[in-house]
Parts: structure tokens; C-alpha cells; sequence
């Protein structure tokens, strides 16, 4: 349990959104159990009276976070100095067995198969995760994912960011029991000081998360309508799907492939990033990305839950996995990206 402190927004999570260290996952909005906080244009704003409860920031994944003590809770230790990306049983290199996961999926569909049994097999009865805005082509909006064909639709990754917490706040309110949680390193951060405070109301209707790996995100008028749409030539609404694979590449839905060097992304990647130290989702049950693989998924398996989850579908022929070998190329990268986003962290988090 948690002690609370009795501050208000402006005096502490004000700080984080004016300097621009606010990620824009809205889970003080989520949280706030007044309902004095909106989320607009990607930002927590106060709109009524701030009864000064202390919960927005003690849930804010920026504000005074201590990994240590979520390490404890998560896994009842602290990670060991040689566990560079966290905390974890075993690591596997998967895929889906599923053509029609395939099709739609970004790299190995090992996310999407592992929604779609859960679900299938009653243990949730609804996914959060990212979609896409109806209005703004390939601009990511948090979604509640409530059946297979909902769960498909919203596969493939969005380099824009999705404050998913949003959806969890609705999935709450239209009363699901049962929950998986897909996202960001930040946002499953948040999560874990839900559980670990904590909030019943939201606690109690996890089952399971899984965390993507984040270098960092784009902004969408940069991303989308500077480089996609101006200078590769390309229509948004013509885009089938987006990687990063050494360059940033664009397919289209005619087939065509067009890509550009990361150097060309790079400017318009979202400043907040900068001040997260987690690359790989460590305090997820489930951690999950492409690390320049093609049709397959890095994945680490990190609890116990998520491990029994990935090996039971494993065994009912979802998944097929192969090992990952010390040393390999992805196991290597993994390393680099890990050590280069908490050394790039170091000092950006006020005291």
C-alpha cells in the first residue's frame, strides 16, 4: 500500500507537463477519481477543482518512480547487475502459425495470437490496445478491443503515440472483468503503480500485459504529413503498413515500397521520450519487438503468468519459436538499445 501524499496537480504533475516531460499517456487523467483533469492535444489539462488527492502523481510513470520498488512487486526482487533489459525466465524467438494473423500482422503476430487465444479461451473478455483514429489516417488512437476481428483489425504497430489508459478507463466503465494490456514501456510503468498503490477498481481487472519495445515515437503532423505525405510522395490513406528495419519503410496498398534513413525520422520524434530510461517493457508480463527480424518476434518471457500464458498457447500449436543464441544479432541489439535509452534518460527526470 502506498502513502499517499496530499499535493495537488499543479504542484507536481504541473511541473512534468510544462517542460514538456510529460509522455502524454494520461493515466493521471484515468486516475483521477474527481474528474478535474481532460486530455487534450496529448496533454493532461485542469479543467475543475483539484482536490489535491495525491493519486494523479503517485500513478504518473515521470513523477518521483522508482523501478526498484516495482521490480520488487512485480517480481519480489531487483534485477541483478547483469540483467541488462530486466527481469526475465526465458527469451524465444516467435511466430504465429496463423495465415490470417500473418497477413496483417507487423513482424511475428505473436501479440495479436496471443489476444486472440486468450480471448478465445475466456481468459479476458477484452483487450486494450492501439487502433487507428477513424478521422486521421495513421494517427493511433487507444482502443477496447472486444472481439477477434477487433483484435485483428488493430494489429501492426502505429509510430504514433497511443495513450492507451484511456481505453482502459472506458473498459473499466463498461464493466470488464478481465483485461490484457498491450503497450509502451511508459504506460505498463503506469499500470504496475496501479496495481502496486493500490487501485482496486483498475487493479483488480488486469490479467495480464504486454509491453512493445520503444526506441521513441514521432509526432503525427511530422511523421504523417511532413514525411510520409510531403517528402516521400506518399498518400496516407494509402499506406498497408510501416516499419523500421535500419530505414523507415513505407508499403502501400498497391504494393509499392518506399523507405528513407532514420536520420529523415529523427526530426520530428517526440521530445518527452527522451527522459525514459526503458527500452524493453521490463515490468511487463510479456515483452515484445522486431529488433530488425523479418516475420518473427522477439519476445521475453517475464513472469511467471506470462510464461504460462505464451507456453499454453504455444502448445495448442498458436505459436512456433525458436531459441535465441548468445550473441546473435537481435539478442546484441537488444543491448545496445537498452543501454543507449537509459544512458540518453540520465538527468531529463527533476528532482
Amino acid at each position: 500500500m502506498v502513502r499517499l501524499e496530499k499535493i495537488g496537480f499543479e504542484e507536481s504533475l504541473g511541473r512534468y507537463v510544462l517542460p514538456s516531460l510529460c509522455i502524454g499517456c494520461a493515466s493521471c487523467v484515468t486516475v483521477c477519481p474527481f474528474g478535474c483533469l481532460d486530455y487534450v492535444d496529448g496533454r493532461p489539462v485542469l479543467t475543475g477543482e483539484c482536490n489535491s488527492c495525491g493519486i494523479c502523481s503517485q500513478i504518473c510513470p515521470r513523477y518521483e518512480s522508482s523501478i526498484q520498488r516495482l521490480e520488487q512487486f512485480v517480481f519480489d526482487r531487483e534485477r541483478k547487475p547483469e540483467e541488462e533489459f530486466g527481469i526475465y525466465r526465458r527469451i524465444v524467438i516467435a511466430r504465429t502459425r496463423d495465415d490470417h494473423v500473418r497477413k496483417v500482422c507487423q513482424d511475428g503476430g505473436v501479440v495479436t495470437s496471443l489476444l486472440l487465444y486468450a480471448l478465445e479461451e475466456g481468459i479476458i473478455d477484452g483487450a486494450i490496445v492501439s487502433g487507428v483514429d477513424d478521422e486521421k489516417p495513421l494517427k493511433a488512437s487507444p482502443k477496447l478491443a472486444e472481439s477477434a476481428e477487433e483484435i485483428i483489425e488493430s494489429a501492426g504497430t502505429r509510430y504514433t503515440y497511443s495513450p492507451n489508459m484511456l481505453a482502459f478507463k472506458d473498459a473499466v466503465a463498461r464493466g470488464k472483468r478481465s483485461l490484457a494490456f498491450v503497450g509502451t514501456p511508459c504506460q505498463i510503468q503506469a499500470v504496475r503503480k496501479i496495481q502496486a498503490f493500490p487501485l482496486n477498481k483498475y487493479a483488480r481487472r488486469l490479467n495480464f500485459t504486454i509491453g512493445v519495445f520503444c526506441s521513441e515515437c514521432f509526432s503525427y503532423d511530422g511523421l504523417v504529413n511532413k514525411l510520409i505525405k510531403e517528402e516521400m510522395g506518399i498518400n496516407p490513406n494509402e499506406v498497408k503498413k510501416m516499419n523500421i528495419k535500419g530505414r523507415f519503410i513505407v508499403t502501400t496498398t498497391r504494393g509499392e515500397e518506399k523507405s528513407v534513413s532514420l536520420k529523415k525520422t529523427k526530426r520530428y520524434v517526440n521530445n518527452c521520450v527522451s527522459a525514459c530510461s526503458d527500452f524493453s517493457a521490463e515490468l511487463a508480463d510479456i515483452s515484445v519487438g522486431g529488433l530488425g527480424l523479418n516475420g518473427w518476434t522477439f519476445t521475453i518471457l517475464r513472469t511467471e503468468r506470462g510464461e504460462t500464458l505464451f507456453e499454453e498457447a504455444e502448445s495448442k500449436g498458436l505459436l512456433e519459436t525458436k531459441p535465441v543464441e548468445q550473441g546473435s544479432k537481435p539478442l546484441t541489439l537488444l543491448i545496445m538499445l537498452t543501454r543507449k535509452k537509459r544512458q540518453g534518460a540520465k538527468g531529463k527526470i527533476p528532482s
